[in-house]
């Protein structure tokens, strides 16, 4: 089980980097390439755009394949997709953009199951482990990205360097990774295909994934720009992100064990949902003195908000088949809703709307996710009957 936890690690390591290391960055690459800010705001949309689009593919990669060769070939696209990025050329930075969002789309998807599969009854602190992992990753990956650029001559090799991180993964999950362990027949019997689309549960869980990473990916892809208009430097714009990002790593772990203190999980999502808007609130509209206030609440706010996001999807599934589905809707159809919020940004921007208007566009994400929360956090789960049928109880 430790080698089981240390994979877990090394996977969580490296969804995000890809990610975060591109926007501390986005104005050179403009600069280089005369990238628009629409343009600009379509890389940071097509990751997570593509995380909607592939992560629907993995349960159907995972019956075919195996969930282990599955992962191992998802990491060997994600290591070639980072090295691709580091050509420089625009096409290329496009292509490799894509295919990274396809790879972490189908690792995201793999990881509940695989936790549910392997630790059932501690998969709620394990999911907080490797959320952990992926969002130290994505410190590193924005806290890095500038001055790897100036290390290396280039934001290009600043680029490329994360896909270091992904073979180090890939070799580690080749020689460690779980053996497949079927389940008892039982508990796959009769469940229809798609079934999930029928269940409300299975939608407020969508739901809440869906925009809480809406906020995420902006302030993955907008945060270190939005700052620079208010006048900081683009070293400390970028270092702020970095910050935010570690911060996430207290909620990471704390959040499931809050989770824990009520009766259901209202109260703990309802409570870092506000932080989180909070802090961007600060940031963006609050005096600029306070930034390190507003950095410190909205890491808090969205590490434990994504943690609770990716917990739920463990805590409103019977086995792990059911939470293999349900993370495949969840994060299938919600990335593709979290992908309006980077490229909303974007269109904004190009138009020349202030720091005003898009706080009043992240208070209604906010507004949107306090709503799911207060519905997929009342404790209930998605299981199968003595008859075989998908219920929710």
């Amino acid at each position: 089980m430790p080698a089981f936890i240390l994979l877990m690690i090394l996977v969580g390591l490296n969804l995000r980097p890809a990610l975060s290391s591109l926007s501390p960055v986005l104005n050179r690459i403009q600069d280089d390439t005369a990238l628009t800010a629409l343009g600009a705001g379509a890389l940071t949309t097509l990751p997570v755009l593509c995380l909607g689009i592939f992560a629907p593919t993995a349960p159907w990669l995972a019956k075919r394949l195996g969930p282990e060769r599955t992962l191992s070939f998802a990491l060997a696209i994600l290591a070639f997709a980072l090295l691709l990025r580091g050509s420089e050329n625009l096409w290329l930075l496009y292509g490799g953009t894509v295919l990274a969002g396809a790879a972490i789309g189908v690792c995201g998807t793999l990881l509940p199951a695989l936790v549910k599969r392997e630790l059932p009854k501690g998969a709620d602190v394990m999911t907080g482990v490797y959320t952990m992992a992926l969002c130290l990753g994505g410190a590193l990956g924005a806290g890095l990205s500038i001055p790897l650029s100036d290390a290396l001559g280039g934001w290009g090799r600043s680029l490329a360097s994360w896909s270091l991180i992904a073979l180090l993964a890939l070799v580690a999950w080749r020689r460690m990774m779980p053996q497949t362990r079927p389940e008892k027949p039982a508990s796959t019997a009769g469940t229809p295909r798609l079934a999930l689309w029928r269940e409300p549960l299975a939608w407020q869980v969508t739901g809440l994934m869906g925009s809480q990473s809406s906020l995420a990916y902006i302030v993955f892809g907008w945060l270190p720009v939005l700052m620079q208009r208010r006048g900081l430097g683009e070293a400390e714009a970028g270092s702020l992100l970095a910050i935010s990002v570690m911060v996430q790593l207290i909620a990471a772990l704390g959040t499931p064990w809050l989770a824990r203190l009520g009766r259901d999980q209202r109260p703990a999502i309802l409570l870092v949902i506000g932080a989180s808007i909070s802090g961007l609130l600060l940031l963006l509209s609050g005096p600029v003195a306070w930034r390190w206030w507003g950095v410190v609440l909205l890491g808090l706010g969205q590490g434990g908000s994504f943690s609770m996001a990716l917990t739920l999807i463990a805590l409103r599934s019977g086995n792990s088949r059911i939470a293999g589905k349900l993370s495949s809707m969840a994060q299938g159809f919600g990335y593709c809703l979290a992908a309006l919020g980077p490229l909303s940004i974007g269109i904004m921007l190009d138009i020349g709307a202030g720091l005003t208007t898009i706080s009043i566009l992240l208070a209604l994400i906010a507004m949107l996710a306090a709503g799911c929360a207060m519905m997929a956090g009342r404790n209930r789960r998605l299981d199968i009957d003595d008859n075989g049928h998908l219920i929710t109880r």
